[in-house]
Protein backbone atom coordinates (compact mmCIF):
# COMPACT_ATOMS: atom_id res chain seq x y z
CA UNK A 1 0.00 0.00 0.00
CA UNK A 2 1.35 3.41 -0.97
CA UNK A 3 1.60 6.02 1.77
CA UNK A 4 2.13 9.60 0.57
CA UNK A 5 3.70 10.50 3.90
CA UNK A 6 6.58 8.06 3.35
CA UNK A 7 9.04 10.51 1.82
CA UNK A 8 11.97 8.10 1.58
CA UNK A 9 11.64 4.32 1.51
CA UNK A 10 13.75 1.49 0.14
CA UNK A 11 13.44 2.26 -3.57
CA UNK A 12 16.82 3.97 -4.02
CA UNK A 13 18.79 2.20 -1.24
CA UNK A 14 18.88 5.42 0.75
CA UNK A 15 20.44 5.69 4.20
CA UNK A 16 17.25 5.81 6.28
CA UNK A 17 13.47 5.96 6.06
CA UNK A 18 11.77 9.34 6.33
CA UNK A 19 8.10 9.69 7.29
CA UNK A 20 6.22 13.01 7.28
CA UNK A 21 4.20 13.72 10.43
CA UNK A 22 2.93 17.13 9.34
CA UNK A 23 3.91 20.09 7.18
CA UNK A 24 6.69 21.07 9.58
CA UNK A 25 8.20 17.78 10.72
CA UNK A 26 9.26 14.41 9.41
CA UNK A 27 10.91 11.58 11.35
CA UNK A 28 14.02 9.71 10.23
CA UNK A 29 14.40 6.07 11.26
CA UNK A 30 17.55 3.99 10.95
CA UNK A 31 19.54 1.24 12.66
CA UNK A 32 22.98 -0.30 12.39
CA UNK A 33 25.20 -2.60 14.45
CA UNK A 34 28.35 -4.65 13.91
CA UNK A 35 31.19 -6.60 15.51
CA UNK A 36 34.17 -4.86 17.17
CA UNK A 37 36.71 -3.18 14.91
CA UNK A 38 39.07 -2.31 17.81
CA UNK A 39 39.92 -4.11 21.05
CA UNK A 40 39.08 -1.31 23.48
CA UNK A 41 35.36 -1.69 24.39
CA UNK A 42 34.74 2.00 25.13
CA UNK A 43 36.26 3.04 21.79
CA UNK A 44 34.24 0.35 20.01
CA UNK A 45 31.06 1.74 21.57
CA UNK A 46 31.93 5.23 20.35
CA UNK A 47 32.65 4.03 16.81
CA UNK A 48 29.48 1.94 16.55
CA UNK A 49 27.32 4.77 17.85
CA UNK A 50 28.90 7.36 15.54
CA UNK A 51 28.29 4.99 12.63
CA UNK A 52 24.63 4.48 13.57
CA UNK A 53 23.97 8.19 14.06
CA UNK A 54 25.54 9.01 10.70
CA UNK A 55 22.51 8.00 8.63
CA UNK A 56 20.43 10.74 10.26
CA UNK A 57 22.98 13.37 9.26
CA UNK A 58 23.12 11.94 5.74
CA UNK A 59 19.38 12.65 5.47
CA UNK A 60 19.83 16.25 6.63
CA UNK A 61 18.34 15.62 10.08
CA UNK A 62 19.05 15.85 13.78
CA UNK A 63 19.12 12.71 15.99
CA UNK A 64 16.67 12.78 18.90
CA UNK A 65 16.25 9.29 20.40
CA UNK A 66 18.48 6.20 20.31
CA UNK A 67 18.02 2.63 21.51
CA UNK A 68 20.88 0.18 22.09
CA UNK A 69 21.14 -3.03 20.06
CA UNK A 70 23.37 -5.51 21.90
CA UNK A 71 24.59 -9.04 21.26
CA UNK A 72 26.94 -10.23 24.00
CA UNK A 73 28.53 -13.56 25.01
CA UNK A 74 28.16 -14.75 28.59
CA UNK A 75 31.85 -15.71 28.69
CA UNK A 76 32.99 -12.06 28.77
CA UNK A 77 32.95 -9.87 31.90
CA UNK A 78 29.85 -7.71 32.16
CA UNK A 79 32.19 -4.74 32.72
CA UNK A 80 33.17 -5.00 29.06
CA UNK A 81 29.56 -4.47 28.03
CA UNK A 82 29.35 -1.55 30.44
CA UNK A 83 32.26 0.16 28.67
CA UNK A 84 30.74 -0.46 25.23
CA UNK A 85 27.45 1.09 26.34
CA UNK A 86 29.25 4.02 27.96
CA UNK A 87 31.11 4.75 24.73
CA UNK A 88 27.86 4.67 22.80
CA UNK A 89 26.02 6.81 25.35
CA UNK A 90 28.75 9.46 25.27
CA UNK A 91 28.46 9.77 21.48
CA UNK A 92 24.67 9.97 21.65
CA UNK A 93 25.01 12.74 24.24
CA UNK A 94 27.47 14.58 21.98
CA UNK A 95 24.90 14.30 19.19
CA UNK A 96 22.32 16.02 21.39
CA UNK A 97 20.10 12.94 21.55
CA UNK A 98 19.11 10.61 24.39
CA UNK A 99 19.44 6.86 24.91
CA UNK A 100 16.12 5.32 26.02
CA UNK A 101 17.01 1.69 26.61
CA UNK A 102 17.27 -1.01 23.98
CA UNK A 103 17.42 -4.77 23.59
CA UNK A 104 20.07 -7.41 24.20
CA UNK A 105 20.50 -11.09 23.35
CA UNK A 106 23.14 -13.65 24.23
CA UNK A 107 25.45 -14.33 21.27
CA UNK A 108 28.83 -15.94 20.68
CA UNK A 109 30.38 -12.68 19.45
CA UNK A 110 29.85 -9.12 20.70
CA UNK A 111 27.85 -6.84 18.44
CA UNK A 112 26.67 -3.31 19.17
CA UNK A 113 24.88 -0.44 17.52
CA UNK A 114 21.85 1.77 17.73
CA UNK A 115 18.36 2.22 16.40
CA UNK A 116 18.09 5.99 15.93
CA UNK A 117 15.19 8.33 15.35
CA UNK A 118 15.78 11.85 14.10
CA UNK A 119 13.79 14.78 12.85
CA UNK A 120 13.97 16.94 9.74
CA UNK A 121 11.76 19.47 7.97
CA UNK A 122 9.95 17.68 5.11
CA UNK A 123 11.27 20.23 2.62
CA UNK A 124 14.90 19.84 3.78
CA UNK A 125 15.31 16.07 3.47
CA UNK A 126 18.58 15.10 1.79
CA UNK A 127 18.46 12.02 -0.44
CA UNK A 128 21.07 9.90 -2.17
CA UNK A 129 19.71 10.87 -5.57
CA UNK A 130 19.13 14.10 -7.44
CA UNK A 131 22.67 15.02 -8.49
CA UNK A 132 22.87 16.67 -11.89
CA UNK A 133 25.52 16.79 -14.63
CA UNK A 134 28.07 19.40 -13.64
CA UNK A 135 27.60 18.92 -9.89
CA UNK A 136 30.75 18.49 -7.83
CA UNK A 137 31.20 15.56 -5.42
CA UNK A 138 32.74 16.21 -1.98
CA UNK A 139 33.59 13.87 0.89
CA UNK A 140 34.08 14.94 4.49
CA UNK A 141 36.46 12.30 5.86
CA UNK A 142 39.52 10.51 4.51
CA UNK A 143 39.21 6.94 3.24
CA UNK A 144 41.08 3.83 4.31
CA UNK A 145 39.61 2.84 7.66
CA UNK A 146 38.78 -0.67 6.44
CA UNK A 147 42.39 -1.25 5.41
CA UNK A 148 43.68 0.23 8.67
CA UNK A 149 41.27 -1.96 10.68
CA UNK A 150 42.58 -5.01 8.83
CA UNK A 151 46.12 -3.99 9.75
CA UNK A 152 45.03 -3.48 13.38
CA UNK A 153 43.55 -6.98 13.53
CA UNK A 154 46.75 -8.37 12.03
CA UNK A 155 48.94 -6.55 14.53
CA UNK A 156 50.62 -4.61 11.72
CA UNK A 157 49.18 -1.12 12.23
CA UNK A 158 51.41 1.62 13.58
CA UNK A 159 50.29 3.62 16.60
CA UNK A 160 49.88 6.68 14.38
CA UNK A 161 47.66 4.79 11.92
CA UNK A 162 45.56 3.40 14.78
CA UNK A 163 45.08 6.81 16.38
CA UNK A 164 44.20 8.47 13.08
CA UNK A 165 41.68 5.77 12.17
CA UNK A 166 40.06 5.95 15.61
CA UNK A 167 39.83 9.74 15.34
CA UNK A 168 38.13 9.44 11.94
CA UNK A 169 35.73 6.70 13.06
CA UNK A 170 34.71 8.34 16.36
CA UNK A 171 34.11 11.79 14.86
CA UNK A 172 30.41 12.43 14.43
CA UNK A 173 29.14 13.55 11.03
CA UNK A 174 27.11 16.04 13.06
CA UNK A 175 29.54 18.87 12.44
CA UNK A 176 29.90 18.42 8.70
CA UNK A 177 26.20 17.54 8.44
CA UNK A 178 25.08 20.79 10.04
CA UNK A 179 27.11 22.74 7.47
CA UNK A 180 25.92 20.65 4.53
CA UNK A 181 22.26 20.98 5.59
CA UNK A 182 22.49 24.79 5.42
CA UNK A 183 23.34 24.74 1.71
CA UNK A 184 21.64 23.77 -1.54
CA UNK A 185 22.75 20.15 -1.83
CA UNK A 186 21.53 18.00 -4.72
CA UNK A 187 22.29 14.57 -3.18
CA UNK A 188 23.88 13.19 -0.04
CA UNK A 189 24.81 9.85 1.52
CA UNK A 190 27.40 8.54 3.96
CA UNK A 191 30.26 6.23 3.08
CA UNK A 192 30.15 2.95 4.99
CA UNK A 193 30.41 -0.72 4.08
CA UNK A 194 30.08 -0.38 0.29
CA UNK A 195 33.05 2.01 0.16
CA UNK A 196 33.29 5.17 -1.92
CA UNK A 197 32.70 3.20 -5.12
CA UNK A 198 29.57 1.48 -3.85
CA UNK A 199 27.93 4.55 -2.39
CA UNK A 200 28.87 6.71 -5.38
CA UNK A 201 27.32 4.02 -7.58
CA UNK A 202 24.07 4.16 -5.59
CA UNK A 203 24.04 7.93 -5.99
CA UNK A 204 24.83 7.83 -9.70
CA UNK A 205 22.40 5.05 -10.61
CA UNK A 206 19.54 6.59 -8.64
CA UNK A 207 20.25 9.97 -10.29
CA UNK A 208 20.74 8.61 -13.82
CA UNK A 209 24.22 10.12 -14.20
CA UNK A 210 27.85 9.08 -14.40
CA UNK A 211 30.09 10.17 -11.54
CA UNK A 212 33.71 10.68 -12.52
CA UNK A 213 36.04 10.17 -9.55
CA UNK A 214 39.42 11.89 -9.56
CA UNK A 215 41.88 9.12 -8.61
CA UNK A 216 44.68 11.52 -7.73
CA UNK A 217 42.52 13.61 -5.41
CA UNK A 218 41.36 10.84 -3.12
CA UNK A 219 41.89 11.73 0.54
CA UNK A 220 43.07 8.73 2.55
CA UNK A 221 44.83 7.91 5.79
CA UNK A 222 48.45 7.87 4.67
CA UNK A 223 49.30 4.39 5.97
CA UNK A 224 46.37 2.89 4.02
CA UNK A 225 48.43 2.91 0.82
CA UNK A 226 51.35 1.12 2.51
CA UNK A 227 49.09 -1.55 4.01
CA UNK A 228 47.15 -2.05 0.77
CA UNK A 229 50.38 -2.55 -1.15
CA UNK A 230 51.35 -5.46 1.13
CA UNK A 231 47.92 -7.08 0.85
CA UNK A 232 46.21 -5.96 4.07
CA UNK A 233 42.88 -5.52 2.32
CA UNK A 234 39.55 -6.48 3.96
CA UNK A 235 37.36 -9.16 2.42
CA UNK A 236 34.59 -6.60 2.02
CA UNK A 237 36.70 -4.77 -0.54
CA UNK A 238 36.65 -7.80 -2.86
CA UNK A 239 32.92 -8.24 -2.28
CA UNK A 240 32.39 -4.61 -3.30
CA UNK A 241 34.38 -5.16 -6.49
CA UNK A 242 32.34 -8.23 -7.37
CA UNK A 243 29.06 -6.42 -6.75
CA UNK A 244 30.01 -3.51 -9.01
CA UNK A 245 31.43 -5.62 -11.85
CA UNK A 246 30.43 -4.09 -15.19
CA UNK A 247 29.14 -0.89 -13.64
CA UNK A 248 32.39 1.08 -13.53
CA UNK A 249 35.46 1.91 -15.59
CA UNK A 250 39.02 2.60 -14.42
CA UNK A 251 41.58 4.57 -16.41
CA UNK A 252 45.12 4.57 -15.05
CA UNK A 253 44.01 3.56 -11.56
CA UNK A 254 46.79 1.80 -9.64
CA UNK A 255 45.92 -1.28 -7.61
CA UNK A 256 46.39 0.44 -4.24
CA UNK A 257 44.08 3.25 -5.40
CA UNK A 258 41.48 0.66 -6.38
CA UNK A 259 41.80 -0.92 -2.94
CA UNK A 260 41.08 2.45 -1.33
CA UNK A 261 38.17 3.17 -3.68
CA UNK A 262 36.51 -0.15 -2.79
CA UNK A 263 37.55 -0.11 0.87
CA UNK A 264 34.54 -0.66 3.18
CA UNK A 265 34.45 2.23 5.63
CA UNK A 266 33.38 2.16 9.26
CA UNK A 267 31.76 5.42 10.33
CA UNK A 268 32.95 7.12 7.13
CA UNK A 269 32.25 10.65 6.03
CA UNK A 270 29.43 12.20 4.08
CA UNK A 271 29.48 12.13 0.28
CA UNK A 272 27.42 14.92 -1.27
CA UNK A 273 27.02 16.84 -4.51
CA UNK A 274 26.40 20.52 -5.15
CA UNK A 275 26.79 23.06 -7.93
CA UNK A 276 30.27 24.30 -8.75
CA UNK A 277 29.20 27.83 -7.81
CA UNK A 278 28.86 27.00 -4.11
CA UNK A 279 31.81 24.58 -3.73
CA UNK A 280 34.21 27.26 -2.49
CA UNK A 281 31.82 28.54 0.16
CA UNK A 282 30.95 25.07 1.45
CA UNK A 283 34.58 23.92 1.54
CA UNK A 284 35.61 27.06 3.39
CA UNK A 285 33.10 26.24 6.13
CA UNK A 286 33.84 22.51 6.19
CA UNK A 287 37.58 22.97 6.37
CA UNK A 288 37.31 24.92 9.58
CA UNK A 289 36.59 21.53 11.14
CA UNK A 290 39.40 19.34 12.45
CA UNK A 291 38.90 16.71 9.72
CA UNK A 292 39.18 18.27 6.28
CA UNK A 293 36.89 17.72 3.30
CA UNK A 294 37.89 17.14 -0.32
CA UNK A 295 36.49 17.41 -3.83
CA UNK A 296 36.65 13.88 -5.26
CA UNK A 297 34.62 13.96 -8.45
CA UNK A 298 32.02 15.42 -10.76
CA UNK A 299 28.68 14.24 -12.15
CA UNK A 300 28.37 13.92 -15.92
CA UNK A 301 25.74 12.89 -18.43
CA UNK A 302 25.35 9.11 -18.25
CA UNK A 303 27.88 7.51 -20.60
CA UNK A 304 27.27 3.79 -20.14
CA UNK A 305 29.11 3.35 -16.82
CA UNK A 306 27.86 4.77 -13.57
CA UNK A 307 31.35 5.34 -12.16
CA UNK A 308 34.49 6.30 -14.04
CA UNK A 309 37.69 6.76 -12.05
CA UNK A 310 40.50 8.43 -13.92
Amino acid sequence: MKDDNLLVGIETSDDAAVYRLNDEMAVIQTLDFFTPVVDDPYTFGQIAAANSLSDVYAMGGKPTVAMNIVCFPNCLPIEVLGEILKGGADKVLEAGAVVVGGHSVQDDEPKYGLSVMGVVHPDRVLKNHGCRPGDVAIITKPLGTGIINTAIKGGAASEAAYETAVKVMTTLNKYAGEIVARHDISACTDITGFGLMGHAYEMASASGVTIRLFKDRLPYISEAREYAEIGLVPEGSYNNRAYLAGKYEFAGVEEWQADILFDPQTSGGLLFTCTEQVVGEILEELNRLEIKSSVVGRAEEFSGKYIIAS
